[in-house]
């Protein structure tokens, strides 16, 4: 039987970006601009309350499924929800994320902050860092494009 570990981890990522807070706010809440940065939503409510789902992964490899829910929005300033992972049927990790919008000269820093626990080795917080600094980096490009 393989043992059973829940890894608890914070980490924050930090971004400066040459575009408004009304804009940066606004690649988060359309779900065309968001698609540009971040997968696809199957569902996009973006309410308090509203889900946000979306599947897939590599051709030929596991299907990664995202569902969260919207537990606080305040318009140009913060996003909080909540969110599972799941690779195929497995639970990998369960989050509580926060994204703030902070004025910064003529631009935006954007605040990541996930709190999460990663299920029984099959992700790891390390991972799961970098790739918000990947998905972060492409929202900087998406935001120089429009």
């Amino acid at each position: 039987m393989n043992e059973r570990v829940a890894v608890h981890n914070t980490f924050v990522v930090e971004r400066i970006y040459n575009a408004s807070p009304t804009r940066v706010f606004a690649t988060w809440e359309d779900p065309k601009l968001k698609e540009l940065w971040f997968s696809k939503a199957d569902e996009f409510d973006f309410r308090v309350g509203g889900k946000e789902t979306s599947q897939g992964g590599p051709p030929g490899g596991p299907i990664f499924t995202f569902d969260a829910t919207y537990q606080d929005i305040v318009p140009n300033e913060r996003i909080v929800y909540s969110y599972t992972l799941d690779m195929d049927q497995t639970r990998i990790s369960i989050s509580v994320t926060t994204v703030e919008f902070k004025p910064e000269g003529t631009g935006t820093k954007l605040i990541f902050t996930e709190q999460g626990v990663f299920l029984d080795g099959h992700d790891t917080p390390a991972l799961r860092e970098h790739g918000t600094k990947e998905m972060l980096d492409n929202l900087g490009k998406q935001l120089d494009n429009i």
